[in-house]
């Protein structure tokens, strides 16, 4: 049996939503509380990579996340400037197995309606619209309090509430993430036929200039820029920033500049990083994903540790009989030194650019990074 029968989980993103499906399939009873309003506000693009795969299988959404997604097994490398010259294609390696390709691109509200629809198929309760504003935990459970204003008492309260998580504040957990020095622009565009899988630019005006297919006729592309406060720009200054930062980047740039409009959905955010040192519990409450640990884009491994962390804290709590140091210490050897190995090595790429080491080893980077997450979590 469960070492609990009844799980509150803050945070539906794919990290609370993975955690949900699997308790909730054990026969635990699961509430999931997400602060936005509906799965549309989930974020935008995201390129998943073959570990996230592996697991999105375990959740019983592989199929629908290759329906909606668009998967391939190379990676490009091109240079700046109007040649847009091919340095290389690198075949990517699956790390989920042969069964799946590489690497997916798709929509992430597109992946975060996939898996609230599993939570809810399984027997999980998803609550839009609320969050918790109080936790109060003893040896046998953990009371908490909602923005709605209710309450309720749990036998174990997940964190997965992002980034800037609520759930870590309560708890007294201090780390928290930092910035890298480095900002990305993202917007979606009509895919060119040329766009079959991921190219990356290095050098010119951004450290990285890429793109990710996400479907039959939609891809994102991205800038990653020194990291400016971009909080007061409008939709339309955002539209022309990326299209004049993008002048020197062509091949497939060119087919796609002229897309860009306020249509495209820009956005702007900052790289981070940051890894709790030691344990990711206080008590029967625990924070896993991004809430936990966080590292910069530039290896595409945020969603796939976060849906990693969930499935070895489901694994756990299911074979276990009860919640003690035991089952605590076992998710932290398994889960810590990788995160944390992923982090770094995330970081170490960020850092390489901005010192404009462009002779590293970055296709060897990856290479080791691919060896990691090759094994299970």
């Amino acid at each position: 049996m469960s070492a609990v029968s009844r799980v509150a989980i803050v945070g539906g993103g794919a990290a609370g939503t993975a955690a949900a499906i699997l308790l909730a399939e054990g026969g635990v009873t699961v509430d999931v509380f997400e602060a936005k309003p509906d799965v549309s506000a989930l974020g935008s693009g995201i390129t998943l990579q073959g570990n996230a795969l592996r697991i999105f299988d375990q959740l019983g959404i592989w199929e629908q996340v290759k329906e909606a997604g668009y998967g391939f097994d190379v990676l490009g490398l091109r240079t700046p400037g109007p040649e847009a010259r091919i340095l290389a294609e690198i075949p990517d390696q699956r790390t989920g197995g042969p069964e799946f390709p590489a690497t997916v691109g798709m929509y992430r509200p597109d992946l975060a309606r996939i898996l609230v629809d599993r939570a809810t198929e399984v027997g999980a309760s998803v609550h839009f619209g609320t969050t918790v504003t109080g936790i109060a935990g003893d040896d046998d459970g953990v009371d908490i309090t909602l923005s709605d204003g209710s309450t309720g008492r749990y036998g174990l309260v997940i964190g997965a509430d992002g980034l800037h998580s609520r759930v870590r504040d309560l708890i007294g957990i201090e780390v928290g993430p930092q910035r890298t020095g480095m900002g990305i622009w993202r917007a979606f565009v009509n895919r060119p036929a040329s766009v079959t899988h991921t190219e990356l630019y290095y050098g010119g005006p951004c450290f990285i200039a890429g793109y990710c297919p996400t479907g039959e006729d939609t891809m994102y592309a991205y800038l990653v820029e020194k990291a400016e406060d971009r909080s007061g720009v409008t939709d339309e200054q955002a539209v022309e920033i990326m299209r004049n930062l993008s002048l020197a980047y062509h091949g497939p740039w060119d087919d796609f500049r002229a897309d860009l409009s306020t249509a495209s959905r820009v956005n702007y955010t900052w790289f981070t990083q940051h890894v709790v040192p030691d344990a990711w519990n206080r008590g029967r409450v625990v924070i896993i994903g991004e809430a936990a640990h966080s590292g910069p884009p530039t290896l595409a491994q945020g969603a796939a540790q976060a849906v990693e962390d969930a499935a070895v804290l489901a694994e756990l709590l299911l074979a276990a009989d009860v919640v003690d140091q035991g089952l605590w210490d076992a998710f932290h050897a398994r889960r810590l030194p990788r995160a944390r190995e992923v982090v770094e090595a995330s970081v170490q790429l960020g850092t390489w650019l901005i010192e404009e080491r462009r002779d590293a080893d970055i296709p060897g980077l990856m290479g080791r990074i691919g060896a990691l997450v090759s094994e299970p979590a």
